[in-house]
């Protein structure tokens, strides 16, 4: 008999050798028909799988993020099963689950799929998906794996079995489809109800845009043919949000090829928004006790090589930059910590001046592949709202409360209420990943896993997530349609003082290591306003919208008053413009209302012979006429 341990700590005893599906009819029968996966001791397993030892288990269903990611990856196999019955001598690569469903790059051959083929691939997907054939794990030898997939001339599989340890290989087999994995999977195909292939794309064979480029199927699948309704209106509406629409037409944010790729240039209303982010950021920071600083833009190659950036990130680096000296080479900067370890190391530092907070908005690049390139969100330049905090030891935890209700103000400030915090651990099993000692890196995780039990933070932990130097903690916020994105992170960092040999004189008078905290709010300006442009569909917080409102004229015999309102409404910080154009009323409305612009002021006769504004509201329509003083208290109180 084996001891399975539940979440609520209960115990009961099993059979050695039973399942997680077997566990979950012991419960009940209908626990037994929605369980996808399980987590047993920590490893997410098939629900069918043996559990030979006493374990530790979490039962995954639909509503869990781990039950969608099994059916989904479940999914992507069942899409290669149908490729391959309707196109023999399909090749496949990666076929993974990702946040909205999955995908899978495949080498089609001679063949060439286009956007009418997909229903036609959903449909056969449905069909296998009738015949509830079992996902069967096997474990095979490595010669065998290689046997196998030589016999298919699938060289793809092949590259991948070359980097696996023989003994740790597996195959899934569904029907008559067969495909190198490591799971896990649903029990069987019968849960997969409704399917949609959502678009093609093309993915170069590893990232790498010297090889083959494949063919990449994006596809969502549910259990229930209303769940894929619902999901199918959701991407309608953020098609409307997409924040590239979106910043075109309310002239935000452009990008030119002559510039270069991946190189946003900011319009003068995104620069307003931008601005006022940073300066209500940098308030927040100046009242916490923050310094700013500005760093240059690049740095000696030397500088990352010691801080370890140009080993991890040397790839994905814009080239070095030779100068006229013989060997000297600068790179653009990939990351500001370097500089700011850099000033921290300017001069002799005491325990007195510690915690040391410097801050920046200092813009970085890295090289992103062309094909991962998207608006705003993935980018080649881009600005992070950075600070590094100097401490001692004893000071961690207490600098990391207060970082972490810093960043909480933030996101709330900004709209953004629904979020929750995942702690970044490393992988154990790839300790060539990261930089430092077992001991700092040990005593760096314990810090962030105690800070948040101490607020009584929920928070998700996830392996192998942690940055090359050090844990973080990541903010994972909802928007208004319900997705999930990664924002603010804070990171505990003992291994970059190691490196760059930073020392404070403690009040002992003896030479100590202090420990660093990186953190940014926002993460990067650029993704945090493509989230914000999304999630409030471009209908900005009051406090941040570059035009707060229009005046419209009725006639132009009445602009000396609407002149003399822009005055007025200046002195009370509300910002905006007159529509001079000579179009008509009715165009005038319709066009400033597809801005965006928060109010609508209709100026006629008796407005001016009233003394008061005739109050529009975008999207809610007339408010009648205000007095001046009234309007501003109205508008005041939406601030």
């Amino acid at each position: 008999m084996i001891n399975i341990t539940f979440p609520d700590g209960n115990v009961r005893q099993y059979e050695e050798g039973t399942t997680a599906l077997e566990i979950a009819q012991s419960i009940s029968e209908g626990l037994a028909r929605n369980v996808l996966s399980a987590e047993v001791n920590g490893e997410i397993w098939d629900a069918t799988r043996p559990i030979p030892e006493d374990a530790k288990i979490k039962l995954f269903t639909w509503r869990d993020r781990e039950g969608k990611t099994t059916f989904w990856h479940s999914s992507a196999h069942l899409m290669a099963e149908a490729l391959e019955s309707l196109y023999p001598g399909t090749k496949f690569g990666i076929g993974p689950a990702i946040e909205t469903g999955f995908y899978y790059d495949v080498d089609m051959g001679q063949e060439t799929l286009t956007p009418e083929d997909l229903p036609r691939i959903e449909h056969k997907m449905l069909e296998l998906a009738r015949e509830k054939n079992g996902y069967v794990r096997t474990e095979v030898p490595k010669d065998e794996a290689v046997a196998y997939f030589k016999d298919k001339d699938d060289e793809y599989k092949l590259e991948l079995i070359e980097g696996l340890e023989d003994g740790k290989i597996t195959f899934y087999t569904q029907g008559n489809f067969t495909d190198l994995c490591r799971g896990p999977h649903i029990p069987d195909t019968g849960p997969i109800k409704a399917v949609k292939l959502t678009s093609l794309a093309g993915a170069y064979w590893r990232g790498d845009e010297t090889r083959k480029q494949l063919t990449r199927i994006y596809g969502v699948t549910f259990p229930k043919q209303k769940e894929l309704k619902e999901h199918l209106a959701l991407i309608e509406e953020a098609k409307k949000r997409d924040h590239r629409k979106l910043g075109q037409e309310l002239e935000l944010f452009m990008f030119s090829q002559r510039v270069g790729s991946g190189l946003p240039m900011w319009l003068p209303k995104g620069t307003q928004i931008r601005e006022r982010l940073q300066n209500f950021l940098r308030q927040q920071q100046e009242k916490a006790g923050y310094q700013m600083v500005v760093t240059p833009h690049i740095g000696q190659k030397e500088l990352y090589i010691t801080s370890g950036h140009y080993e991890k990130y040397g790839e994905d680096s814009f080239q070095p930059i030779k100068t006229p000296r013989e060997g000297e080479e600068f790179l653009l900067k990939p990351m500001n910590c370097p500089h700011h370890c850099e000033i921290f190391a300017n001069r002799p530092r005491s325990y007195k001046e510690l915690p040391l907070r410097i801050g920046e908005f200092g813009t970085v690049y890295r090289y992103e592949q062309s094909g991962e390139l998207h608006g705003l969100s993935r980018v080649r330049g881009f600005t992070q709202d950075d600070a590094h905090l100097f401490c001692t030891k004893e000071q961690v935890k207490g600098e990391f409360l207060s970082v972490l209700a810093l960043t909480k103000q933030v996101l709330e400030k900004m709209g953004f209420e629904n979020y929750t915090a995942q702690i970044s651990l490393r992988d154990p099993d790839t300790p060539e990943k990261y930089i430092g000692s077992v001991e700092n890196w040990d005593s760096a995780e314990r810090a962030i896993i105690e800070a948040t039990k101490e607020v009584d933070m929920e928070t998700t932990t996830v392996l192998g997530e942690a940055a090359f130097y050090g844990p973080k903690l990541d903010f994972m916020v909802r928007d208004a349609l319900g997705r999930s994105w990664q924002l603010g992170t804070i990171q505990v960092d003992y291994n970059l003082p190691e490196r760059f040999e930073l020392e404070y004189i403690g009040a002992d008078n003896k030479p100590h290591r202090p420990v660093m905290i990186h953190r940014a709010p926002f993460g990067s300006m650029e993704r945090f306003m493509s989230i914000l442009i999304e999630h409030t569909a471009g209908k900005f917080p009051l406090w941040l919208t570059p035009d707060q409102y229009v005046i419209i004229p009725v006639s132009d015999v009445f602009l000396p008053y609407c002149k003399e309102l822009v005055e007025r409404l200046a002195v009370h910080d509300i910002r905006g413009f007159i529509d001079e154009r000579n179009e008509t009323i009715g165009k005038k409305i319709r066009d400033n209302e597809l801005q965006k612009i928060p109010f609508l002021l209709i100026i006629g006769e008796t407005e001016v012979e009233s003394n008061t504004i005739g109050v529009r509201i975008q999207g809610e329509g007339d408010k009648g006429t205000m007095p001046f003083d009234e309007f501003v208290s109205y508008f005041n109180n939406l601030l």
